[in-house]
């Protein structure tokens, strides 16, 4: 089985049920003499996808991080992906998940690996995080991770980590 036999349903199903609706609407009894009109629309689904690049999966290592800096400590990254499908240029936007110990929706934290109850907030950005990519054209995306020097000021000593899901949507 292929990534793409997914898809054959879907567009399947989908033009079955417009075409449900179209019989529904002309086959309907006229109750009443003289003109009308009928509205007519249909959304279409996109054939495109697409796909991080198989075996990627980016680490963003800070290093070390002297808690009596004033200075943000900063790491980055690269991941890849592509696009695919009918077209022939795809519109695409990336985005991070908030992390296995985030406090709050946007609010990542990674944890200590000893002291479970002590975290380090840090941010997430990408660039680009939205595009149009040629199909078949390989995007790479710079992740660059910030953390504050408020939030490793106090922070008791170890290694903090965290995991975040990325996600690329056509």
């Amino acid at each position: 089985m292929n990534d793409w036999s997914h898809r054959a349903p879907t567009a399947g199903r989908t033009r079955r049920l417009l075409l449900a609706a179209w019989l529904a609407v002309a086959c309907a009894p006229s109750f009443a003499a003289g003109n009308g009109g009928l509205v007519v629309s249909a959304a279409v689904l996109s054939n495109n996808n697409c796909r991080f690049s198989i075996g990627t999966n980016p680490a963003l290592n800070f290093p070390a991080i002297d808690p009596s800096s004033t200075t943000a400590a900063v790491a980055t990254t690269t991941t890849s992906f592509k696009c695919g499908g009918s077209s022939s240029t795809v519109s695409y936007a990336i985005k991070a998940g908030d992390g296995l110990y985030s406090s709050a929706p946007g609010a990542r934290q990674m944890r200590h690996g000893t002291v479970v109850t002590e975290f380090l907030a840090y941010s997430v950005s990408m660039s680009p995080s939205s595009g149009v990519a040629a199909k078949n054209a390989v995007v790479t995306v710079t992740i660059t991770g910030t953390v504050a020097p408020s939030a490793f000021q106090g922070a008791i000593a170890g290694t903090y980590t965290d995991t975040v899901a990325l996600t690329v949507t056509p």
